[in-house]
């Protein structure tokens, strides 16, 4: 029997296909029509796969969420504060690579596999530490909505880079401001790191109070 032409479909194979075409050109540009044309296929054939655009895209986000290491929550011993920070940068990482589904990404976990593994991780290793589960909860809100927040677009891009814009006289302290776009990376990365370092000082705070109460109890 002669071999197919082109690989079997497979949902493996349709999600790959679907994050590479909103990589290059947006969640927008999903649709059935499209996406049977990149995999060379009919498209009735994707639902035998994925029922909706809606189901394709959570295993296209479940996918990213995929690419983010929790082995900081393994039970190894490592202090929440670290273990937030390794994962936050490693969330953060996978989001950067895949900016164009972070709007559809900031709708919530769903039932979403990957996503709530992520969730149950992060929850499980803050209890573990001490932290009491409500807190827990809003901690794992508050970074995820951190981490999200910093991929969606870039501070530094946000700045025209003609200088002329900048008039003294309306804006005394942006005279150095045409320079940011010159230097995105470094400055959304840096602004990043600070936001993160701020967030887990304050976290340490609060750590440290709710010890003090319970020692007095």
């Amino acid at each position: 029997m002669a071999r197919p032409r082109t690989p079997l479909l497979s949902r493996e194979r349709i999600v790959a296909a679907a994050l590479r075409l909103i990589d290059d050109e947006g969640s927008e540009a999903l649709s059935t029509r499209r996406l049977a044309a990149e995999l060379s296929v009919s498209g009735p054939s994707l639902y035998n796969h994925f029922a909706t655009k809606d189901e394709l895209l959570d295993a296209v986000v479940d996918s990213v969420i995929g690419e983010v290491d929790l082995s900081m929550f393994d039970g190894d011993g490592t202090p929440w504060p670290q273990a937030l920070r390794d994962w936050a940068r490693s969330y953060r990482a996978a989001l950067a690579a895949h900016p164009n589904i972070v709007p559809v990404l900031a709708q919530g976990p769903g039932r979403r596999p990957n996503a709530l593994r992520l969730a149950d991780a992060v929850f499980g290793h803050l209890v573990e530490a001490g932290w009491p589960r409500g807190q827990a909860t809003r901690i794992g809100a508050s970074m995820r909505y951190f981490v999200t927040g910093s991929a969606l677009a870039s501070f530094a891009a946000g700045f025209p880079a003609d200088a002329e814009v900048y008039d003294a006289a309306d804006y005394p302290h942006l005279g150095e401001a045409h320079r940011l776009a010159g230097h995105r990376g470094a400055v959304d990365e840096g602004a990043f790191e600070t936001g993160l370092e701020a967030l887990l000082d304050g976290l340490g705070l609060r750590f440290e109070r709710l010890a003090a109460r319970s020692q007095g109890a």
